[in-house]
């Protein structure tokens, strides 16, 4: 399960935490991060998940179908 931990400090500095998202993928959560708050990163440390892959399904296009039903 994707989650974002944040957590907001008296002083308003604003620290985040991403799990179960994998490689650069979480950066694109910081950006979001970022205009929401209107606030800028101003440090950032990587966890081991980061260095992951992401598991994609691929999917096949309807052309692919077709082709490997025609040479049965």
């Amino acid at each position: 399960m994707k989650q974002l931990k944040i957590r907001i400090f008296s002083n308003g500095m604003v620290q985040t935490e991403t799990e179960g998202i994998k490689g650069r993928t979480c950066l694109n959560y910081v950006k979001v991060l970022e205009q929401l708050t209107g606030a800028r990163a101003v440090d950032s440390d990587y966890t081991a998940e980061y260095y992951e892959q992401e598991n994609v399904l691929g999917t096949e296009t309807d052309s692919e179908i077709k082709a490997g039903t025609e040479n049965e």
